[in-house]
């Protein structure tokens, strides 16, 4: 029996793994375990270990401590801290493979761990391009992962590029897609109720995080959406932002606008709750990946402010503008009025896969041989 070992830090990306983790848990010859590091442990975050419990995924270790402050030392120190204690969970479990996934900093962390546990490591999401340091740490990932799991046949390339076997490299789409298609979507009416909607007026869906390169701006970043928004005066659903550097002083700037009637400010969403919001939305509006990855799936109109998703791959559902609430609201407004962009948008193809790539994943896991030829990586340059 083979053990598998995922990591999860944040809401977001648990959301997008939990596929991929039912397709794993589905197999007799696997055991399955998760280790929850930080923001799943912050309560001023959503404490969001507790859908994973709900979800009944076993927990192998929580890992608490990370995150603390608002910067990027803090960023850094979280990372040293990670290492540390991720040894140590590692080399109790000691499992056979290390699932990671993305370009978070408790993802760099794992896989320093693993790579001089000789644990192999494998990478969903890499090869894509991206703002911020994000993009820095996915590659960085990549150097040290011995299986890649790409969503698109570009980032494929570019991880190949890099000096990675192609025999290593399996391009299987994104695993959030998997959720759209098998999830059981919340019915609109309920939603609306839930949420207090009125489904036949806009309703804007707002995710913005803090790009750590940008830190100091962050807080005058989200005051200029929140402004474009506030003299729109659509109904908004406004989720807090994560935990990067900057994040606390986003939300600091958010708590000055929870009183208005139209903007409901929500810590957390589950993800099945999150893709319902997405099916109603008329817009998104922010620098969320799932604006990228998710929205063209529904058709969705998106507004992406900023560099943090500079350089990805995109569909035509997508309005880019920068940090000028002016700005901001023009394309807020072609978002939802212009019926040329509608229709582009709502046609548009997700270049990020069928949603299969949760039963493809697993499925390559369960079957590579681990032995010495597949750690004992040789750059292809």
């Amino acid at each position: 029996m083979r053990k598998f070992i995922v990591i999860t830090g944040t809401r977001a990306e648990y959301g997008i793994f939990k596929p991929v983790l039912k397709a794993i848990n589905e197999r007799i010859d696997v055991e399955l375990s998760l280790i929850a590091i930080g923001m799943h442990l912050l309560k001023d975050f959503g404490y969001t270990i507790n859908e994973i419990e709900k979800d009944g995924f076993k927990i192998s270790a929580k890992i608490e401590g990370l995150y603390s402050k608002d910067s990027g030392a803090d960023m850094a120190k979280s990372i040293g801290k990670g290492i540390v204690k991720l040894t140590e969970v590692l080399d109790k479990a000691k499992p056979d493979i290390l699932l990671l996934l993305g370009d978070r900093g408790e993802m760099l962390a794992g896989a320093i761990a693993a790579t001089y546990m000789s644990i192999p490591i494998a990478h969903i999401h890499g090869g894509e391009v991206s703002g911020n340091v994000d993009g820095v740490v996915r590659h960085a990932i990549t150097k040290l992962a011995h299986i890649h799991f790409p969503a698109t046949e570009e980032s494929a390339n570019r991880i190949i590029k890099m000096g990675e076997a192609p025999s290593r490299v399996y391009v299987v789409g994104a695993p959030s897609l998997d959720s759209i298609l098998k999830e059981d979507i919340i019915e609109p009416t309920e939603l609306s109720k839930k949420y207090d909607l009125d489904l036949s007026k806009p309703i804007l869906l707002v995710i913005h995080h803090p790009v750590i390169l940008e830190f100091d701006n962050a807080p005058s970043q989200i005051r200029e959406t929140l402004e474009a928004i506030s003299e729109l005066k659509y109904q908004t659903i406004l989720v807090y932002p994560n935990a990067d550097a900057g994040g606390r002083r986003m939300i600091e700037v958010i708590k000055e606008y929870e009183k208005s009637p139209f903007i409901k400010t929500i810590e957390s969403i589950p993800y099945r709750e999150f893709l319902s919001l997405m099916n109603i939305a008329n817009a998104m509006v922010g620098n969320s990946s799932s604006g990228i990855i998710e929205a063209p799936s529904f058709g969705l109109p998106v507004v992406n402010i900023g560099s943090r998703q500079d350089g990805r791959q995109r569909s035509t559902n997508v309005i880019d503008v920068g940090y000028n609430r002016k700005g901001i609201k023009a394309a807020i407004k072609k978002a939802l009025y212009d019926e040329d962009f509608k229709r582009k948008a709502k046609e548009c193809k997700n270049p990020y896969g069928n949603g299969k790539a949760s039963i493809r994943i697993a499925d390559i896991l369960s079957k590579i041989k681990i032995d010495k030829e597949l750690l004992q990586k040789r750059f292809t340059w």
